[in-house]
């Protein structure tokens, strides 16, 4: 039964393996500790998740709720001309979402000669592959200054198309007009606050945070929206913030919480190893 064995193995273990005790287990680099994440709803899941692996308790509470723009008039006459565009530049997984929806429904056939697409971030590219478009270019960072020093010298003479969030930084848009582009911006969604955003941010803070992660410039100025309407003092006083990149610091500055820490690369991954190395020290 035992094959090569004459006894069970068991039984020709030495005292000293008998007697060796089990390792304690290594315990987890975020273990009991408390980090706000706020992003939108349906993609606030593997931050989050990722984060609970490391022993994190997250606290999520969406501060940024997608909605359609106030008016489609600009958005769908850049769909229906856009053969006459050299670029069309993608910052976000919901912009690329909102344009495959409004062009389904507007029932738009792809043109012969489709504009070279860029896209801000791999999450983002992904979403254009998957959409269907070939993306061009994505920038070696993740952030919109990465994206205007790679077209700069590529793009005097182009006709732009930008689509993004409403009432999104100017970053993109004045830098390539600088550099020679024609760029038309639109509005391709827009983002507001939850109503239930203030209490649950009360309620997160009754028991105390060590952290909070921002992933836009638009999770800054709505937990500060949120802070607000729940009558909570903004910034956060004793809660370090971790930002996700040099656009949504500059944000936090400007709102007078400098960030404790910055992701390096500018995407969820650094982003959570940013929050780690901060928690962990």
């Amino acid at each position: 039964m035992w094959g090569e064995y004459s006894c069970p193995p068991t039984l020709t273990m030495s005292k000293k393996a008998k007697n060796k005790k089990p390792k304690a287990p290594t315990a987890l680099p975020l273990n009991k500790v408390r980090v706000l994440v706020g992003r939108a709803r349906h993609q606030a899941s593997a931050l989050s998740r990722e984060l609970r692996k490391l022993g994190a308790t997250v606290l999520e509470i969406p501060f940024i709720e997608i909605r359609k723009p106030r008016s489609f008039k600009a958005l769908d006459a850049a769909l229906k001309s856009l053969a006459e565009y050299d670029w069309l530049i993608l910052t976000s997984t919901n912009t690329v979402h909102a344009l495959v929806e409004r062009i389904a429904s507007l029932d738009i056939v792809a043109p012969a000669s489709s504009p070279e697409v860029a896209a801000v971030g791999s999450a983002t590219a992904e979403a254009a592959r998957d959409a269907g478009m070939k993306v061009s270019l994505t920038p070696k960072d993740y952030v919109a200054e990465s994206l205007v020093a790679s077209l700069q010298h590529q793009i005097a003479g182009k006709r732009v198309l930008l689509a993004r969030a409403a009432t999104a930084r100017d970053v993109i848009p004045d830098a390539l007009r600088a550099a020679g582009a024609a760029v038309d911006v639109v509005d391709a969604y827009r983002n507001v606050l939850p109503l239930e955003a203030p209490a649950q941010l009360q309620a997160a803070l009754s028991n105390g945070l060590d952290a909070a992660t921002f992933t836009s410039s638009s999770s800054v100025t709505h937990l500060a929206e949120a802070a607000q309407k729940a009558g909570i003092a903004f910034p956060l006083s004793g809660v370090p913030a971790i930002s996700i990149g040099p656009i949504t610091s500059q944000t936090l500055n400007e709102a007078h919480w400098p960030p404790a820490a910055e992701a390096n690369p500018h995407d969820i991954p650094g982003l959570i190893a940013a929050v780690t190395r901060f928690l962990s020290r």
